[in-house]
């Protein structure tokens, strides 16, 4: 379903700490123009060589004053300090983060939170919050709001939601399974969608949940089956995977799964993950396979440095078209 511009001004967005575009990929696809703010210059490399509108910036630098045509507001802020992969120091500053959105709702001015570079990047959560705000200020709010992030941060959105209910938008928020909208992998998102024109939702799912030992075809005929990596990776044959990541927090017990299964969630670290064959063979996916285990076009251009984190950090275009589509339905 396209967006429905009858009547209103063409649908145009802004991408705060968009990364390699997979916000931005599904909007072109709607017919959404988005420009993405991202800093990492490696991430700005790979959406430049797949056309995709870049500045290159601290979203910090920026605001809707400079965006005077953007109707839609799209961010996944930086999530290794809330990751369960990560150190956990956002996890423990989430009392402090939902004190901050409060004074920022009250048009408080807020320092930065901390003074070290972890800190730093737990501020940055707050950034899509003084952007709606701003907007709001300025008198041409954003018509639809589109945040991700890990299920850490449900708490933030869940405030976010607060406050912008009071500011005339209808919300919704809540965690959920990537699986359950073809994307080939189980991950959970944090999301929030909100709108200034009618119901906010969040989307229905398409596919059937993933559980370890549960046939594809359970879960009733009314969604498809959910998509195994052989799916999307068919010339590879059948495989096991052998995550990077201990099981239960125990390093020897290595997570496994077969090709006939999704994926573990796909991190930055996705380069160490063991794929063997089933003569034995190992090797490691190549950066196209595990892009495509994120539901990217096996054809995206990644470049520059670092790419296992560039495909880690993004956004699962599939999973992101649904968010999309959500936000920017026409009106009941």
């Amino acid at each position: 379903m396209r967006p429905d511009t009858t009547g209103t001004r063409p649908w145009r967005g802004v991408d705060l700490f968009a990364g390699v575009g997979g916000l931005d990929l599904p909007a072109a696809a709607l017919g959404v123009h988005v420009t993405g703010i991202e800093k990492n210059p490696d991430a700005c490399a790979t959406r430049r060589a797949a056309g995709l509108a870049t500045i290159a910036a601290d979203v910090r630098g920026y605001g809707p004053a400079d965006f005077p045509d953007a109707n839609v507001l799209l961010g996944g802020p930086p999530c290794q300090p809330f990751s369960a992969a990560g150190n956990g120091a956002g996890r423990r500053a989430l009392g402090d983060i939902v004190t901050l959105a409060h004074r920022l709702a009250a048009r408080h001015h807020v320092a930065r939170y901390g003074h070290g570079p972890q800190d730093d990047l737990i501020r940055l959560v707050l950034e899509p919050l003084r952007w709606a705000l701003d907007a709001l200020d300025r008198g041409r709010p954003f018509d639809a709001i589109v945040l991700e992030q890990v299920p850490a941060v449900l708490p933030v959105w869940i405030t976010y939601a607060e406050i912008l209910r009071t500011d005339g938008y209808d919300v919704a928020v809540g965690v959920l399974k990537a699986e359950e909208y073809g994307v080939p992998q189980t991950r959970r998102r944090a999301v929030l969608i909100a709108r200034r024109t009618g119901p906010a939702a969040l989307p229905a799912p398409t596919h059937r949940p993933y559980a370890k030992g549960t046939p594809r075809a359970a879960g009733g005929p009314d969604l498809l089956p959910w998509i195994a990596m052989a799916d999307v990776l068919p010339g590879r044959g059948p495989f096991t995977v052998v995550s990077n990541y201990g099981t239960g927090g125990d390093p020897k017990a290595r997570g496994r799964r077969t090709s006939a299964e999704p994926s573990a969630t796909v991190t930055g670290k996705v380069s160490r993950v063991r794929v063997i064959a089933d003569d034995g063979t190992e090797d490691r996916f190549t950066w196209a396979e595990a892009g495509a285990l994120q539901s990217f076009p096996t054809d995206h251009p990644w470049t520059g440095r670092d790419i296992g984190q560039q495909i880690g950090n993004a956004v699962p275009p599939r999973l992101a078209h649904h968010l999309l589509t959500a936000a920017t339905r026409p009106a009941a």
